[in-house]
């Protein structure tokens, strides 16, 4: 039995092709919902969304480049990566509102989405203040850890405040079978960790070319198709946006493929996750978001997990042990042989595979 790296490094690894399949896999997955529920919710906003941001992403990747807006890689990261340095980053903010407004423009009376979009701006906004204050400072730091996470919070604060006065959140969680969770006032807390939580996890993800920009198109389709398929109506307000989403980065996969010619940085990464917290928080699809969003949930889990074991473990050196080759998980598969691209092939395709599950356990 192939152990999970060995399966990895047998996949291919043609970036171009690749990515122009997922493309194609979630529009055809588009039309197929579109037309099981015999009305055009998904595949416009995810076909005008990835044309406008790939118009963009090629019209603004030099400018990113003659600002000298170049990405400072870790040190203590992989040591093929020291080579990407320069790369134009902060990517987000050419793709990122290209998703909101064609998202918001989706149902424009429907109150939750320009809070949605609300959410995701502000996310953009704290990811672009810690892009450039790391490259004022020509360091891979911008913001404090609290501080930036201070930031997250009352972003989050304010934008639950705004669904408890408006009453757009429910305090029961749909599972599958049937089963419900009632919580009660818990939804609250629990809504601010699943915000800062799918933020921060979706950051950990982007550290391989194409790695966050193709899981999070993947992620976005899914949500978007289960919004459509459960019940009599789904939710076609939050399904167009989702879809909105997902082609905003499907356009930026064109340039954020291996190699990549610009990375999203902060700022497109937790505008992502913050993006996909609303939506569940406001459509009930937590559980959703949980499954299909799986590859975020290891790759935050795999940080968690190396720091409290090396920490555990630490002995008098100042040494302690490791579970994975290197945290987050896609650097552990990539330090055992496989090449970037097939890590990246690999976790999309458990991506799809996670969403399909999602589906068929429609709460």
């Amino acid at each position: 039995m192939l152990s999970p790296t060995r399966l990895i490094t047998s996949l291919p690894s043609n970036s171009r092709h690749l990515a122009l399949l997922l493309g194609l896999l979630l529009v055809g997955l588009a039309l197929i919902s579109d037309l099981l529920s015999h009305a055009p919710q998904l595949t416009p906003p995810l076909l005008a969304a990835a044309l406008v941001s790939a118009l963009l992403s090629r019209w603004g990747v030099p400018r990113l480049r003659q600002l000298k807006l170049g990405q400072v890689i870790r040190e203590e990261g992989p040591q093929a990566h020291l080579s990407k340095a320069g790369t134009p980053t902060m990517g987000g903010l050419l793709v990122v509102p290209v998703g909101v407004i064609i998202g918001a423009l989706v149902a424009p009376s429907d109150p939750r989405l320009p809070a949605v979009a609300a959410i995701t701006l502000a996310y953009l906004a704290i990811g672009a203040i810690d892009d450039w204050r790391s490259l004022t400072k020509h360091h891979n730091t911008g913001l404090t850890p609290r501080g930036k996470l201070l930031l997250q919070a009352l972003s989050a604060v304010v934008f639950l405040a705004w669904a408890a006065l408006g009453q757009h959140m429910g305090s029961d969680i749909a599972l599958p079978l049937g089963w419900v969770l009632p919580l009660g006032l818990l939804i609250w807390p629990l809504g601010l960790f699943v915000v800062l939580a799918e933020s921060n996890a979706t950051n950990l993800t982007d550290g391989l070319d194409g790695l966050a920009a193709g899981c999070g198109a993947i992620v976005f389709s899914g949500l978007g198709l289960q919004l459509m398929l459960r019940g009599h109506e789904g939710d076609p307000a939050l399904a167009g946006f989702c879809a909105a989403m997902a082609g905003c980065w499907l356009g930026f996969l064109l340039f954020n493929r291996h190699p990549a010619r610009v990375f999203m940085g902060d700022t497109g990464s937790l505008a992502m996750g913050a993006a996909l917290a609303a939506v569940a928080l406001l459509s009930n699809s937590l559980w959703p978001l949980l499954l299909m969003g799986g590859v975020f949930l290891a790759e935050s889990l795999s940080v968690i997990t190396q720091v409290w074991v090396f920490k555990a473990t630490k002995g008098p050196d100042g040494v302690g042990r490791r579970v994975l080759r290197m945290a987050p998980l896609h650097h552990h598969f990539e330090l055992g042989g496989a090449s970037e691209q097939q890590v990246v092939v690999g976790f999309w395709a458990v991506s799809l595979i996670l969403v399909v599950l999602g589906l068929v356990l429609l709460p």
